[in-house]
Order: structure tokens, then sequence, then C-alpha cells
């Protein structure tokens, strides 16, 4: 279950074609997000420009990302969603641009001291972000 819209994940991509589905979000990772996207995702869960240029390398590498014309591969779009859901969630329980990027590159307790950012590099570690985020959310006991 999410906690947030498919619109939602679209805006911190700065997708040019909003979906309202998330059928539509998926047909869209499918056929490649725009270069753009993954910077955009990258703009919001990060703090400086290193820790930009490092998790933009851990997603697509530097000289890959350079080569790439205009669309991201669909793994690579499928990475770059995955980021912008867990920006998107952390967006919407922190409620500020700040706090949630303090909290995506801080080191977590019950992510065994490794920060949301990477953990959520994977797709069961994204999910581990995501139930905790609930948990934070609706006050629940971790």
């Amino acid at each position: 279950m999410l906690l947030v819209s498919p619109e939602q994940i679209a805006a911190v991509m700065a997708l040019p074609l909003t979906p309202h589905s998330i059928a539509e979000l998926d047909a869209q990772v499918r056929d490649g997000l725009p270069k753009s996207a993954l910077k955009e995702g990258v703009e919001h869960a990060t703090r400086s420009a290193e820790e930009r240029r490092a998790l933009l390398a851990r997603i697509v590498p530097e000289a890959t990302f350079k080569r790439r014309r205009d669309k991201l591969s669909p793994d690579e779009s499928e990475k770059t969603e995955r980021l912008a859901r867990i920006v998107a969630t952390a967006r919407y329980v922190w409620d500020d641009e700040a706090d949630t990027r303090e909290f995506l590159n801080t080191a977590h307790p019950l992510l065994e001291g490794r920060t949301p950012v990477e953990v959520a590099l994977t797709e069961l570690g994204a999910r581990r972000v995501e139930e905790l985020l609930w948990k934070l959310f609706y006050g629940l006991p971790a």
C-alpha cells in the first residue's frame, strides 16, 4: 500500500506527463524515464553536490549517464522511480523538504545504522524504508 499518489511520485521527478494511476506510471517506467527524472529525484533526496554525485553514480554510473541521450533504460528508470517514491513518501511524512533530506541521509538504527537512501537502493530495502515511514507517520512502535 502506498502513502503517496502516482502524481506525488511524478512531481519528485518533474515528469512532463503526469501519470494518474500506478499503471500509467508503470508504463512510463517501462518505456524509459527521461534523464532529467533521475537528476530531479537525486536533487530532492540529497543535501549537497557531493551527495548528489555519489547517489547518481550509485543508480547509473557517471559514464553511462553521460552516454544516455534522452531516456534511461527500464532498469535505471525503475531505480529512479523507487528513489522518487521514497522521497515522496518521506516528504508526505515529514511535510518539509529539509526534514525529508535530513531523514533520508541520516543513519537509522532500525536500518542497521544505514541511511534510508542507501537501504532504498534495492526494492526490498525500499519496502523496509516505506514500512519505517508508515510507522513514524502513524506513531506505531518500531
